[in-house]
Parts: structure tokens; sequence; C-alpha cells
């Protein structure tokens, strides 16, 4: 993978929507832009909200689609599109069932995992060759219960668990915009062991 020049997080626009699990994308990238003194600024023709970052001394955009979590690839192709990027220098960030809070995890290319966001992404774009980061929200145990679930809020634990799995995927991603995402992802993915 080539270094991340464009980090989009994936979630749910609207204050109701703010602290739910289901937005654990958009709070990376407000917890990246807030560290790094970057302001969202409303962007209609991307479909979002954008922001721009120095990282490791490269600019890096941020992106939260304003689409619903559904169309989000309506605004990441955009965003590829007017930036002039690869699929290949994107992150898109996004909250995983399959992982216990605390836990993020990177990953390169793949299926969608049901994951509304990455689904509607990977079938505008006709292929999924773009990075990952999953920032675990646990399972609420039965299928029935996952919408409510992800569109809930998480309990006070589950919170400053989220929080830690961003901070920790915060730290390795210098490692990413430089081009080193097999770094990235083993720094990570050894982190509290």
């Amino acid at each position: 993978m080539e270094g991340v020049r464009l980090i989009v997080g994936l979630g749910n626009p609207g204050p109701e929507h703010l602290r739910t699990r289901h937005n654990a994308g958009f709070r990376f990238v407000d917890t990246l832009a807030m560290q790094l003194g970057a302001r969202f600024a409303v962007d209609a023709k991307l479909f979002g909200e954008t922001a721009q970052v120095s990282l490791g001394g490269q600019t890096v955009r941020l992106l939260k689609p304003a689409t619903y979590m559904n169309l989000s690839g309506k605004s990441v192709v955009a965003a590829l599109r007017f930036w002039k990027l690869e699929p290949e220098q994107t992150l898109l960030v996004h909250d995983e069932l399959d992982l216990p809070p605390g836990i993020a995890r990177l990953k390169f290319d793949g299926g969608h995992g049901g994951q509304n966001g990455l689904r509607d992404t990977i079938r505008l774009l006709g292929h999924a060759r773009f990075g990952r980061l999953r920032i675990g929200i646990g399972h609420p145990g039965h299928k029935d219960k996952v919408t409510g679930w992800v569109l809930g809020r998480p309990s006070a634990d589950d919170e400053i668990l989220i929080g830690r799995a961003i901070d920790d995927a915060l730290d390795v991603l210098p490692l990413a915009v430089a081009g080193d995402f097999n770094e990235a992802m083993k720094r990570l993915h050894t982190q509290g062991k």
C-alpha cells in the first residue's frame, strides 16, 4: 500500500448520531484533526466535511461523508477524483462488530464484512484495494440486535476502551502516511501484548 493521503472517517451525520458506536470513524478523524489543530468545513461538492493536516511532512486530507453510512462511497469517490488520489492512498476508518472495544486493526483490501460504508465504497470503486482501520465496538451477541447496538451509545467502560483503540491507532498513523503500512499494522496489532 502507498502512503496514506486521504483518511475517511465513516459515520452518520447529525447530533443524534454523534456518540454512537457506528460513528467510531468520525470520532477517529475528529480526534486527529483536534490534535493537529485542523477544523472541518462543509464541502458540498464532496458530499461531506473536509479538513487538511500535515503528518510527517505530508499533506493528508480528512473526510467525513455527510451522506449517511450506506451511501458513503459517493463522497469517497468524489474526494478521490477531486484530489486526484488513488484508492490505494486511502484509509477508511470504521466501527467493527467483530473486534472487542479497545482493539483497532489495520487491513488492506478484503470484503466489507457487512459494513455498509465499506459495501457502498467497494460497489462504486469496483474493487476493495484501499486501507481500512477497524475500530472494535464489540458484538451484541445476536444478529437481530446489531442495528440497535451500532446505532446506540457505548457504555462508559466501552467508551473509554474505544478511545484507547483510537489513540493506539493514532500512534502508528505516521508510519502508514510514510508508506510503511505493514510496519504500522505490525505495531498496532502487537500493542498491549
